[in-house]
């Protein structure tokens, strides 16, 4: 008689690139090496959900994983149109949701596609989730005497240590974590000038000197040597009403599912994982000392082949691609600032976005000057449409967890 498994692990990914089964072999080689493979007491199961539009992939770019590494994991899930309708029609055929609140959850954008992997996760009994994404490596990397030097990281292993006790658990990351380039400042554009519009922009998290010396560096974060030789993980606390996690390198205990919160970004934005941080008052959040690569510009898939680069290059703004990549993250940015604002700071909300409107007209003609993108100048009317909908927007935050507490509990109803 086959051992039943102690613990069920869900990885997620939500996915969109060319790139994904490379990613997924190495992280799944990874899982042996860390012995978690061959632990009879552990149970390793795949979420995936994918995008068919982002980059223009088929499905089998998901799904045709190699037999070989199929052995090594106990199950696995795609999660593409048929099977979000599939549990949409399940929802509505047992009364639990409408067809409108179900599209609150699996509706488009991002957030949608972790949601997607969550809900099945829970669905499938799973007690742990670790998210994972499809640009980071199980890697860090550290600069000594001006030389680039590798270390493995067992991401999953450290995340199932400390997740027991905690309801989220997440690590830090090293690379291409910044979108913003190197840039030499200049009379066009001087550093205090785009300290302004950075400031204005991006999220309490997002401190102008740790930024500074990134782009000094390149664009580049080096992990810190203290964190990879600690074994200790520390608690998050508080600030501004938010216990700020990242994306992936995330684990979420799924043991209690009515403490588990759904992802939500507003329409054509990003920060889903900034918003799920306002959630988590009430919650124990602990980082762990382990790293992933972020290989922002993706420009590393070597590092998946065993090819280890001593330096690692600058990234510069002074290709299309780069400056294109930094204009669409100042847009994702610019459109979930002010929703932020609104949770986190209601009773400063308008003057800050005075402040930051007033800062934008400033900086903006010379932003526009300086990467000879006059498209910079939609940021600024990107903020107006998005403080012009923020109580909509709000609105459909606070909806989607009522919609998700409805969920949750009906599966607490199973047997």
């Amino acid at each position: 008689m086959q051992k039943v498994k102690e613990y069920k692990i869900g990885i997620g990914f939500a996915t969109g690139r060319k790139s994904f089964q490379k990613v997924l072999r190495t992280n799944i080689n990874n899982w042996e090496e860390s012995g978690l493979v061959e632990n009879e007491r552990i149970s390793l199961n795949l979420f995936v959900a994918y995008d068919l539009h982002y980059n223009k992939t088929k499905i089998t770019d998901y799904t045709n994983v190699h037999p070989d590494l199929v052995k090594k994991i106990d199950s696995s899930k795609f999660i593409g149109s048929v099977a979000n309708k599939e549990e949409v029609d399940y929802l509505i055929r047992e009364n639990v949701l409408s067809f409108d609140e179900t599209q609150m959850i699996f509706g488009k954008g991002y957030a949608a596609k972790r949601n997607a992997v969550l809900y099945n996760a829970i669905k499938s009994h799973m007690d742990y989730l670790v998210f994972l994404d499809d640009d980071e490596y199980p890697m860090a990397v550290t600069n000594t005497r001006d030389s680039a030097i590798w270390g493995g990281q067992f991401v999953l292993s450290e995340h199932l240590k400390n997740i027991k006790n905690a309801d989220i658990t997440h690590g830090h990351h090293c690379g291409y974590i910044s979108p913003i380039p190197y840039m030499e400042f200049n009379d066009t554009m001087t550093e205090g000038d785009f300290r302004s519009f950075i400031e204005a922009i991006s999220n309490d998290i997002v401190k102008w000197d740790k930024l500074k010396a990134v782009m000094k560096n390149g664009g580049i974060t080096y992990a810190d040597t203290k964190i990879l030789t600690s074994h200790d993980a520390v608690e998050v606390k508080e600030v501004n009403h938010s216990k700020f996690i990242s994306g992936a390198n995330l684990c979420i205990n799924l043991t209690k599912p009515e403490r588990v919160f759904p992802f939500y970004n507003p329409p054509g934005a990003r920060g889903e994982d900034t918003f799920l941080s306002t959630c988590l008052s009430n919650r124990k959040v602990l980082r762990v000392p382990c790293y992933t690569f972020h290989d922002g510009f993706s420009t590393y898939n070597h590092l998946l082949e065993g090819v280890l680069p001593i330096k690692l290059k600058f990234i510069r703004a002074d290709t299309e691609k780069v400056k294109t990549r930094f204009y669409k993250t100042c847009i994702g940015w610019i459109r979930y600032k002010p929703l932020l604002l609104y949770i986190t700071h209601p009773d400063e909300y308008e003057d800050k976005i005075n402040v930051m409107r007033e800062e934008l007209k400033v900086s903006l003609p010379k932003i526009c000057k300086y990467f000879g993108k006059p498209e910079f100048m939609n940021i600024l009317s990107e903020l107006e449409k998005y403080n012009k909908n923020v109580e909509k927007h709000y609105g459909e935050f606070i909806e989607t967890q009522r919609i998700w507490a409805k969920i949750m509990k009906h599966f607490s109803k199973r047997t």
